[in-house]
Parts: structure tokens; sequence; C-alpha cells
């Protein structure tokens, strides 16, 4: 198949039911996790639970890059925000979610903060030329999927001198999460997962073959998948599959894009500019060593967190805000008390309803009644 119309086939997708159905055993249980928050919205826009047998189950993992972010971030964006003379520049979803005491980036700015929305680090490289009477910091977050262009932005502002330019780094790396996951499950009052989707943009760049060791140590299947609902369905059947038969293997559904060593150019953008941080936190996982990156001593005059003075504040999240379980696959949005009452997409109380990547979003726009 080489056209989208075919991945949304519904005759293809009947078909692949079909066969989930028949080859998923009648006594066994079978509990995925998707680890992206792209396959989380094409399961629920596309009514894949519906398609599936009951002993077949779907949950979300720490797969949004947003949602994963902890308030204590947040603040110190707030807090980079109210330095004099500095434009702060963000993703679209990240001036929604909330810090502490529910301040998003988006109050301050309505405060008279500088803060701007950009569609990438190459725009608020940009800005920085314009404005060169500016201090512009980039608000960089996300997995593996947009670390090399904020590396690349790195290196240009290097080569161009520019000293009005900083990067806030928050880029963490998805096989660690995997395996913190994996260890938590012993302590955790969950099913016990059988396999994972493997996420499919991060997989381009870090290739099939940066799972493969964690997979194997905890006996876990994973497929990569593409973000269609036939792609879906096949990594389904194919997970499945490797159950029934004792296999536990690392698969690329996603084989039109997605390859086994990944995007070397990318790996090497990351290598140069970036080292791992000793710890860093992610909401609903706590503290993981040598789960995110940070900018190296060659480039820290890019560095925003060495630039400028950011103090460490005890922050908590809105009482009642499922958002941490939700990502460690323990509960489902409708099990928050607070989901499509008083947390929703206009009023969010947490970070999983605000991103276009968060479960609570994607269950609240298309399918609250039923999950």
């Amino acid at each position: 198949m080489k056209y989208l119309n075919e991945f949304r086939n519904p005759h293809y997708a009947k078909a692949l039911a079909a066969l989930i159905a028949k080859e998923a055993h009648a006594d066994q249980q079978y509990l995925f996790m998707e680890f992206c928050g792209g396959h989380t919205h094409a399961i629920h826009r596309y009514g894949i639970p519906s398609l599936l047998p009951a002993n077949v189950e779907l949950i979300h993992g720490p797969g949004c890059p947003v949602c994963i972010l902890p308030l204590s971030r947040i603040d110190k964006a707030l807090a980079l925000s109210a330095k004099p003379n500095v434009i702060l520049c963000s993703y679209g979803d990240m001036l929604r979610v909330p810090g502490s005491h529910r301040q998003t980036l988006l109050t301050a700015k309505a405060g008279g903060a500088d803060i701007r929305m950009v569609y990438s680090v190459q725009d608020a490289l940009a800005i920085a030329i314009a404005m060169p009477d500016k201090n512009i910091v980039f608000f960089a977050i996300g997995f593996e999927t947009t670390t090399p262009a904020t590396a690349h932005a790195i290196l240009e502002a290097k080569k161009l001198q520019l000293s009005n330019f900083s990067v806030f780094c928050n880029h963490v790396l998805t096989p660690v999460a995997l395996e913190c996951l994996l260890q938590s499950q012993a302590n955790d009052p969950c099913p016990t997962l059988q396999g994972f989707i493997g996420p499919a943009h991060v997989s381009i760049i870090i290739g099939s073959k940066a799972y493969e060791a964690v997979c194997q140590k905890y006996r876990k299947p994973m497929v990569i998948a593409g973000f269609e609902p036939i792609d879906v369905l096949h990594a389904i059947l194919l997970l499945i599959r490797q159950i029934n038969h004792g296999v536990c293997k690392v698969e690329i559904q996603y084989c039109r894009a997605v390859t086994e060593t990944g995007n070397g150019l990318s790996q090497q953008l990351i290598r140069e500019v970036f080292a791992l941080r000793d710890t860093f936190e992610w909401r609903g996982l706590g503290f993981l060593a040598n789960s995110a990156l940070k900018i190296k001593e060659n480039y820290r005059e890019f560095d925003a967190e060495r630039r400028y003075t950011l103090n460490d504040t005890f922050s908590k999240a809105y009482p009642g805000c499922q958002c941490g379980a939700i990502l460690r696959g323990l509960k489902k949005p409708q099990q928050c008390a607070l989901f499509a009452k008083v947390c929703t997409p206009d009023n969010a109380l947490g970070s999983c309803m605000v991103s276009s990547e968060g479960a609570c979003a994607a269950v609240y726009a298309y399918s609250r009644v039923k999950c």
C-alpha cells in the first residue's frame, strides 16, 4: 500500500479486526500500551477499541512530550518569561499547560510578558537574528523527534555568533521511560503489560534497535506502528501473534518510514550538542537517571539554565488531577473525578487535557462515553 486512503480503508480494517478476534485466545488477556500520544489520538479518533474483542485492551503511556513535563519545569519557563528584556518562544501546546497556582504562559503573556508561539526552533532563531537587542529563549521540549532540530539551531547560533539566543532544554529519552515503566510494574497495582505499540516519529530518529535491550530484558514485545487505523490494527495483530508464539522482539510495522538503525545524521547532531543529565523529573514517573539531555559545555553560552538564575521551587499539581497515574497506565481519563467536569480543554487543570497528544484530550474529543 502506498497511499493514505488505503490505510483508512474500512474493508481492510474489518478484515484485520476479524483476524484479531480469531487469533486472540479466549482465555488470554492482552494488554498493550501505546507509547505515543499520536497513536492515542488515532485509536480514539477511529474507534479502534470498538473493533477489538473484550480481552484485547489498549492503555496510554508517557508518550506525550507536553504531558510528561513536570510543573517545576513549567514554573521555570514562567520565571524565564519574567526576566528583563527576554522573549520566550514556545510551541503552542506549552502555552496552555498550567504550572503552580494554575498559571500558564498564556496568562503570563496576558500580564505583559513577551511570549511568542513558534512552529519550530528555526522561528525562534529568526527572531534572535531580527531583534539583536532582545534576548530570545527557546522553550525546547520533546523526545528524540525534535531534539535534532534544536541541536541544529544551536550549531547555527554558534556559527552566527548570536549572543542573544539561548535554549531552555527539556529534551527527554524514550527508551529510559520505557524501562522505568517496566521496572515499576512490580509495585503498581495494575495488570501486567503484554507489549507495546512503539512510537513512530521517535523511531525514525533512533531506529528499532534502540528498544531491543529493554524489550529483551523484560520479555515484552514491541511493534513500531504508523498513525493510521490500518497501521494500529496491524500492529495489534502482530503483537498478538508474538505473544501466542512466545516470541519477544521489536518489529517494524511502519516500514515505510522506520529502519533498524534510524537517522544517522540526526543522531550525530544530538551527540555533538547534547550530553546526558544525571537525573530529570518526569510527570508521573518521578526523577529518572540518565533520562534527559543537557547542552554540552562547548555550547554553554546557549544554555538558558546557565545564563539565567532559575530557583528550584516546590510545585504541586491541582488537587485530584490524575495525569501522573494516566501517564503510567494506571488509570484511564474517565477514572479521574475532574475529567469532563471541571477539567475540559477550555479549562485544563492537567497537562493530559491540554496537549494535542494528551490522553484526556483524545478521549474528551472522540470517546467520552466509552473507552
